[in-house]
């Protein structure tokens, strides 16, 4: 299931068609992709939370990386990345509703994390494969922060968020997503 979803996609620029290989071939020779017992790389889902009209993002205030970023998390053995996706938008976010721009994966990218602790226990170096998913909210719910992942949730007008982001390896990142939602944006 989840392969076929990283095979079907349609890579937007040459990074994300060899992150697309990377990917497919991890996956092909490691059957404990979806786990993060993987201690090299495994498949993660994100989202990109957006409002109706696409002019705001909702980005939590991740501690273990200090900055405001997108939400999501690791499949641990599940292999529906958009459940994951949505759920990990829900838990970190407090809002109770949220609806799939598409039911296919938006972005692809292969992520380095650095070395951190996490729940008092040592995380080595990795890679997360992740599949992002573009999510519809509604501004007006109520926001919760989840003290265990973030210390602060809130809407950004997309066209600042970037200057509120502290670690500069995601920019690229969540500019090529930014660049692909306004392009949305001018359709509906």
């Amino acid at each position: 299931m989840y392969k076929d979803q990283f095979r079907r996609y349609i890579p937007k620029n040459e990074q994300e068609k060899l992150d697309q290989e990377l990917i497919l071939s991890f996956i092909d020779r490691n059957p404990d992709a979806l786990y993060r017992t993987n201690l090299t790389a495994h498949i993660t889902s994100s989202a990109f939370v957006v409002n109706q009209k696409m002019t705001k993002i909702l980005f939590a205030y991740h501690n273990i990386y200090d900055s405001w970023s997108w939400v999501g998390g690791h499949n641990d053995g599940n292999p529906d990345l958009l459940a994951v996706a949505i759920e990990e938008a829900i838990e970190e976010t407090g809002i109770q509703t949220v609806i799939p721009y598409s039911s296919e994966i938006f972005t692809i990218d292969v992520i380095y994390v650095k070395n951190h602790i996490k729940k008092n226990k040592y995380v080595p170096d990795h890679l997360h494969l992740n599949a992002t998913f573009l999510l519809i909210a509604d501004e007006s719910e109520p926001l919760t922060i989840n003290h265990a992942e973030n210390s602060g949730v809130k809407w950004f007008d997309i066209d600042d968020v970037l200057n509120h982001i502290s670690e500069s390896r995601m920019k690229p990142i969540y500019l090529k997503a930014f660049d692909v939602i306004k392009e949305i944006r001018k359709s509906i």
